[in-house]
C-alpha cells in the first residue's frame, strides 16, 4: 500500500461509472443469460429513474441528470415518443426539424449528455409508449388511413412502423454500449400483454417478432426486453427466451416478483416501472404515493437484488397538446373519457422544477448502501426554485370571430367530420392538435329553438350565436362535466336564444383535449376529434354545409395575430388575452397563477405552455425559464369562459393544487 507523507495510507480515488464497466476495453454489452446481469463480463445491478427527455426543456437535461446519477443511480430510461418524431407523414424531426416542439427532440445529444453525465441508459422506443402521453405516442395522422390495425401485425400499420423504425433505430445503433455509447437496453412496445377489461385484444405474437426483426435488421445488438405486470399479465407480451421480461408495478413487490421468477426462471430480476408516484386527471384529487410506502417498497426489491427503473424520478410537463387521456368506454361513447393534467410532476423523487423531495433521499440512501459496485458520484446540484414574479395588467384582448379572421384553412362541407380527416393541411397529415370550429352562418332560429348534438362532442364544445357565448359557461365543479358542452353527455340538447331571429350564425368550437394514452385494443380507431360521430339539428332538423376551420394555435400564429384591442374589461366567452412581462436578469423559473380563469390554455412568447381548468387539482403551470427572455415576454391566455375582473395574471413560485369538488 502506498503511503503518504505523514504515513497515512493514499485511497484510490473511485472510478466513474463508465471506467468501471469498460475498463479493459468493450467486449460484451448487458447480459442477461443467468439469474444476474452483467455488463461487459462484470456484475451490475441496474439503478435506473425514469427522465423523458421531451418532457423537460433541453437546457435542463444535463441539471436533471447529474441530480440523478448523484442519488446514485447508474442508468436512466426514456420513452422516445413517436408522435413528436414524426409529427407529419414522412417528415422526421430530432431535434432543429421545424416542428413546434423542435428544441425537445435533440435525442442524440440527449444521449450523449447522459454518458456525459456518467449514466446507461434504456430506451423504450415503442412504438407504442402510454406515458399518459397524447395517443400513447401513436401519431394522429395514423388515423387517416385505412385499414390501421393499431399494435397489431396488420399489414399498413406495420408499413408505417418500418418506415419510422428504419429511420429511428438507424439513428440510435450507434449510440449503443456495444459501440461506446450509452444505451444498455432498448424495450420492445409496451405493456403489450395489458388486455382492458372487456377488450377482444388478443396479443399479436407475429407483431412481436416482426418488431423483434425491425431491430435486429437495423443493427441492435443490445439486450430487448418487454414489460408488463407479472401477476395480471404473465407472459402474454412477451417472446419468451427472446425478450427478458420485466415488471411493472406500484406494489405486492414479492408477489409480482415471485411470479416473474416462475415465468422466467433462471433470468436476473428486473422492474421497469417501480411506481413510485402517480399522475393526476382533471377532475380527480391529486395522487401522491407515501414516503414511507416508497422506502418499503424499494426496500424489498432491493432485498430481492432486483434491479429497477423509477417511473418517475424525474416527472416534469406535458407541455403544450401533449397530455393524454384515459378512455374506459365501448365504442362511439366518449362519456368515459378522462384527460389528463399539464403537470406530470408525478410527486416524483424530483419534483417538476426540478426540486429534492423525500423520496429523493430515500432512493439515495437506500441504493448507496446496496450497490455492490462502489463508483464515483457527482455532488448533489444545487437548486435554484422558481419565484413568484410581479402581477401584470393584461392590456390586449383578441375576440373569437377576429381570431377566426386570422384563420386562412378554411373547408365547406355538407357534413360534419373530425380534425384527423382534414385534407392539405400539415403535408396532408390533418389536424393533430388544438382546435376544430364549425360554423354555418344564415339560420332562422324561431323563439326557444333548440340544439341538439347527436353522439358524444370530442371532447369539449363551446356553443356561440352571433358571437355570444350560449353555452356552456364554467367549469367550475364535477357536476358541470355532467351538462351541456362536455364529454360526458350523449346526444346532448340546449336551448337557444328565447327571442326569434333571422340569418344568425351559429359556432361550435371543439377543444381537443387529448387523445386515448391506454384503453381498449378497439377505441384506437376511434379517437378521432371534434363532432363526427352524427349530426347537430335545430329543431330536429340536421344542419348541413359547414364552414370548417382548423385552429392549431401555433407559435408563429399566435404571435402573428391581428386584430387586437385594449383591454377595458374581462369578456364572457371565447377570448384570447395578452399582457407583457417585464425581466431583467436572472431569468427564474415561475408558475402561472390560473386561479381566477375558467378553462384555456397559457402561451408564452407564442409557445402553447399548457391547458389549465378551474376545476382542478392543478392551479398553477410551470414555466421554465428557458421559455424567457430578458426583456420583454407576451403571455397570452385563450380563455373559454371568463377572466379573472381585476385583469391580472399572476404568478407562483410552486405548483398549486386544490381539492376538487
Amino acid at each position: 500500500m502506498a503511503l503518504s507523507a505523514d504515513f497515512g495510507p493514499i485511497s484510490a480515488p473511485l472510478p466513474t461509472n463508465y471506467e468501471y464497466f469498460t475498463s479493459g476495453g468493450i467486449k460484451h454489452g448487458l447480459n442477461a443469460s443467468q439469474s444476474f446481469f452483467t455488463l461487459n463480463d462484470k456484475l451490475i445491478q441496474i439503478y435506473s429513474g425514469a427522465m423523458h427527455y421531451f418532457r423537460v426543456p433541453r437546457p435542463y437535461w444535463r441539471d436533471r441528470l447529474k441530480k440523478i446519477r448523484a442519488a446514485g443511480l447508474n442508468t436512466v430510461e426514456t420513452y422516445v415518443p413517436w408522435n413528436l418524431h414524426e409529427p407529419d407523414s414522412g417528415h422526421y424531426d430530432f431535434g432543429g426539424g421545424g416542428s413546434e416542439f423542435e428544441d425537445f427532440l435533440h435525442l442524440e445529444e440527449f444521449l450523449t449528455t447522459a454518458k456525459e453525465e456518467d449514466l446507461f441508459v434504456i430506451l423504450r422506443t415503442g412504438p407504442y409508449i402510454c406515458s399518459e402521453y397524447n395517443f400513447g405516442g401513436f401519431p394522429s395522422w395514423l388515423l387517416k388511413e385505412s385499414p390501421m390495425g393499431f399494435r397489431t401485425s396488420e399489414k399498413n400499420y406495420m408499413s408505417f412502423v418500418a418506415r419510422y423504425f428504419n429511420i429511428l433505430l438507424t439513428l440510435l445503433a450507434v449510440f449503443q454500449f456495444t459501440k461506446g455509447g450509452p444505451v444498455i437496453a432498448f424495450q420492445v412496445e409496451n405493456e403489450y400483454g395489458n388486455q382492458e377489461s372487456g377488450s377482444e385484444f388478443q396479443p399479436d405474437k407475429a407483431y412481436l417478432e416482426q418488431l423483434h426483426q425491425l431491430f435486429i435488421n437495423n443493427s441492435i445488438v443490445e439486450l430487448l426486453v418487454t414489460s408488463d405486470s407479472p401477476l395480471s399479465h404473465q407472459d402474454k407480451g412477451t417472446l419468451p427466451g427472446i425478450f427478458l421480461q420485466t415488471a411493472n408495478f406500484g406494489g405486492s413487490v414479492n408477489e409480482q416478483l415471485d411470479k416473474l421468477e416462475e415465468l422466467q426462471p433462471g433470468k436476473p430480476l428486473m422492474v421497469m416501472e417501480y411506481w413510485d408516484g402517480w399522475f393526476d386527471f382533471w377532475g380527480s384529487n391529486h395522487s401522491t404515493k407515501s414516503v414511507y410506502d416508497t422506502r418499503r417498497f424499494l426496500e424489498q426489491i432491493l432485498a430481492r437484488n432486483a434491479s429497477f427503473n423509477a417511473y418517475m424520478f424525474m416527472g416534469g410537463t406535458n407541455f403544450a397538446f401533449n397530455s393524454g387521456a384515459s378512455l374506459s368506454n365501448t365504442l362511439f361513447d366518449n362519456s368515459g373519457f378522462e384527460p389528463i393534467t399539464t403537470s406530470y410532476d408525478y410527486d416524483a423523487p424530483l419534483n417538476e422544477s426540478g426540486g429534492y423531495t423525500e423520496k429523493y433521499y430515500v432512493f439515495k440512501e437506500l441504493v448507496t448502501a446496496a450497490n455492490p459496485v462502489q463508483t464515483l458520484l457527482p455532488d448533489q446540484p444545487e437548486y435554484i426554485p422558481p419565484v413568484a414574479y410581479d402581477s401584470i395588467k393584461i392590456d390586449k384582448v383578441i375576440t373569437m370571430e377576429s381570431m377566426l379572421d386570422n384563420i386562412h384553412s378554411l373547408y365547406i362541407s355538407t357534413s360534419l367530420y373530425p380534425m384527423e380527416k382534414l385534407d392539405e393541411i400539415n403535408n396532408d397529415s390533418g389536424q393533430s392538435n388544438g382546435y376544430i370550429i364549425y360554423k354555418k352562418e344564415n339560420i332562422t332560429l324561431p323563439e326557444n329553438s333548440t340544439l341538439t348534438i347527436e353522439g358524444n362532442v370530442c371532447d369539449h364544445v363551446m356553443v356561440l350565436i352571433n358571437g355570444e357565448l350560449i353555452a356552456p359557461k364554467k367549469l367550475d365543479s364535477l357536476s358541470d362535466l355532467d351538462g351541456f358542452g362536455f364529454y360526458r353527455l350523449k346526444n346532448s340538447t340546449l336551448q337557444l336564444k328565447n327571442k326569434a331571429l333571422t340569418e344568425a350564425t351559429l359556432t361550435l368550437i371543439v377543444e381537443n383535449m387529448g387523445r386515448m394514452n391506454g384503453g381498449k385494443y378497439d377505441q384506437y380507431n376511434q379517437t378521432f376529434k371534434g363532432l363526427w360521430q352524427g349530426n347537430v339539428l335545430i329543431n330536429n332538423k340536421a344542419l348541413s354545409v359547414w364552414m370548417i376551420y382548423p385552429m392549431e394555435l401555433r407559435k408563429q400564429w399566435v404571435n402573428d395575430l391581428t386584430g387586437w384591442t385594449n383591454f377595458t374589461k374581462a369578456l364572457e366567452g371565447p377570448t384570447m388575452y395578452s399582457a407583457v412581462l417585464n425581466i431583467s436578469d436572472p431569468i427564474r423559473d415561475t408558475f402561472v397563477d390560473t386561479r381566477g380563469w375558467g378553462k384555456g390554455m397559457v402561451f408564452v412568447n407564442g409557445f402553447a405552455l399548457g391547458r389549465y381548468a378551474a376545476i382542478g387539482p392543478q392551479k398553477s403551470i410551470y414555466l421554465p425559464a428557458p421559455f424567457l427572455t430578458k426583456g420583454v415576454n407576451l403571455i397570452n391566455i385563450f380563455e373559454h369562459f371568463y377572466a379573472p375582473a381585476d385583469g391580472l395574471i399572476k404568478f407562483n413560485d410552486t405548483l398549486l393544487l386544490e381539492e376538487v369538488h
